[in-house]
């Protein structure tokens, strides 16, 4: 089990990036969150098995269709037994 927060800069606000990204951690039994921030980017924190969190970060190396990835930071932070998965 681990939990990551990342960040993700380029072209990733305004095409779907925070729901398809709800849908891909369910799909994956991860929990956690993502959002929008001010500053053009979207953030979010994953929760679960170690390969199905990493697949979630690799899948935000590309994310929806319309989104233009230009980097994905990510910190490991502790776990914090959460469920679920939300849009904030």
């Amino acid at each position: 089990m681990k939990r990551v927060h990342v960040e993700v800069s380029g072209l990733v606000q305004g095409v779907f990036f925070r729901d398809s990204c709800r849908r891909e951690a369910q799909s994956r039994q991860v929990s956690g969150w993502v959002r929008n921030t001010r500053g053009g980017t979207v953030e979010a924190e994953f929760e679960g098995e170690d390969a199905e969190v990493d697949a979630l970060v690799a899948w935000c190396r590309s994310g929806p269709p319309h989104a233009s990835v230009q980097r994905v930071d990510t910190s490991d932070v502790p776990t914090t037994g959460s469920t679920g998965f939300e849009i904030r």
